[in-house]
């Protein structure tokens, strides 16, 4: 199949992974308040620093701006999903993983778990949708995919969580690297990994699962992002550098909610 995007600029590997190490060096804490400073057709206040990171030109979607598009297809639903599909219905958050990860991607997918349980537990699980796209479709099989949510914890039966998986290594690149500016480069398996990927914090530690039977002989470098987007379709909060810590994401989630 021929994934339909909408790419932002082309940015070689080494921009990307600069530019993103650079976007969590800005980020610092986010600002949750939605009562005043929150630009147009947005709920939160801008994050701190946001105008430094606007001129740092990252590569990725930045608070504000719009989700781009595609159409990737989604394994378990037997149907392909486009990202702006959920405009007017639901939040959204995305975020970009490979299931052998066992450095960054289990904190990322941890995360967008602990909002997908928040939303059940508070009763928006209605009013959000996840989209964890996997950008090493050769290995992430339908099976792979299934098997990994469920390790997490993952509730299917919610019918809010949707694993992406293009259908080869080329859409890959096309999507997830040069359509949502997350860069990723196989290579050799080493105990060396980019400092963006080993940057995800304590709280994926107590979540992380057991990859020794997923093990294969490919190693990818990566940048990492998640993304929360409202129902208009706009980006309320782009986080890199790993999975926000403490209870940062399931507040913005939740307040994107409640301030809609």
């Amino acid at each position: 199949m021929t994934p339909i995007s909408t790419p932002i600029d082309r940015r070689t590997v080494l921009r990307a992974a600069g530019a993103a190490a650079l976007g969590a060096s800005l980020a610092g804490c986010s600002q949750l308040s939605s009562s005043s400073g929150a630009a147009e057709g947005l709920v939160l206040d801008p994050p701190e620093n946001h105008d430094r990171i606007k001129e740092a030109d990252l590569p990725h979607p930045i608070y504000g701006e719009g989700i781009p598009e595609a159409t990737v297809p989604a394994p378990l639903h037997d149907r392909s999903v486009t990202t702006t599909e959920f405009e007017g219905d639901r939040h959204l958050m995305l975020t970009f993983v490979y299931t052998s990860c066992t450095t960054v991607c289990p904190g990322l997918t941890a995360a967008l778990r602990r909002v997908q349980d928040d939303a059940h537990e508070e009763g928006y699980e209605d009013e959000i949708a996840f989209l964890p796209m996997t950008f090493d479709p050769e290995y992430d099989t339908a099976e792979v995919l299934e098997e990994y949510g469920e390790e997490y914890g993952v509730d299917f039966d919610a019918g809010n969580w949707y694993f992406l998986r293009p259908d080869t290594h080329e859409d890959a690149k096309a999507i997830v690297e040069d359509t949502f500016g997350v860069a990723f480069e196989h290579g050799e398996e080493s105990d060396e990994t980019d400092d963006e990927e080993m940057d995800h914090g304590e709280e994926s530690d107590d979540e992380e699962m057991d990859h020794d039977e997923m093990d294969h002989d490919r190693h990818i470098t990566h940048t990492s992002l998640i993304l929360l987007v409202n129902k208009d379709g706009l980006v309320e909060r782009a986080w890199t550098g790993g999975s926000p810590g403490g209870n940062e994401i399931v507040d913005a989630a939740r307040a994107v909610v409640e301030g809609w």
